[in-house]
């Protein structure tokens, strides 16, 4: 991540904060052959020292995971293009607003024994977001069928050492220059896309 002074000055609760609620990003390692990336659900810890995810057991990384090593997750927020016309100030550029989170630190493979407790976390986080509805729960599954996908998967640990977040809304512009793009960001960009995030 560019740690741009100007969209690096989000508190580190924040960052922590917009992880938890996103709990989806991009895995990345080195691996004995190269980079390499996988899309995981997560589930961050309440002191965010540590994100909780599995793996399809076939995947390269749950193959590569001899040892601890060295991985960031990274979240996407949302994010637009802005346009030079909506600043309502001449001599501008075209550039992109965006928020995005990266978690920093070692991965380690679990034991399969703690695969089921984390699966029944992260639903459960997962369909919280969904109330009013019943939550699932892996208890609705017959157990053969829940014993057979388990066996496909490994639970894996992020150590966290370190959180990276970039704002980039416009803070080095003037007040009005920013409220002129945000405005037709909400019109013809950024709010087409945008999802909450904390604020």
């Amino acid at each position: 991540m560019h740690a741009n002074p100007a969209f690096c000055q989000s508190p580190a609760a924040r960052d922590a904060a917009f992880a938890r609620a996103r709990a989806f990003g991009v895995l990345a390692l080195n691996g004995p052959q190269g980079l390499l990336l996988a899309h995981v659900p997560f589930l961050l810890a309440a002191d965010a020292t540590s994100a909780e995810l599995h793996l399809v057991r076939s995947n390269p990384i749950a193959r590569a995971l001899v040892e601890p090593t060295a991985a960031v997750i990274a979240i996407s927020g949302p994010d637009g293009y802005v346009s030079p016309d909506w600043y309502g100030v001449a001599d501008q550029v075209p550039t992109r607003n965006d928020v995005a989170v990266h978690l920093r630190g070692s991965l380690t493979l679990l034991p399969d024994a703690e695969l089921h407790p984390m699966l029944d976390r992260q639903s459960a986080h997962f369909e919280d977001q969904l109330a009013p509805k019943r939550p699932w729960t892996t208890a609705k599954m017959t157990p053969d069928v829940m014993a057979r996908m388990l066996r496909q998967i490994v639970p894996a640990l992020l150590t966290i050492t370190a959180i990276d977040g970039t704002w980039k809304l416009g803070q080095n512009k003037p007040r009005a220059v920013r409220l002129s793009a945000a405005a037709m960001l909400a019109r013809d960009g950024l709010g087409r896309i945008a999802r909450p995030w904390p604020r």
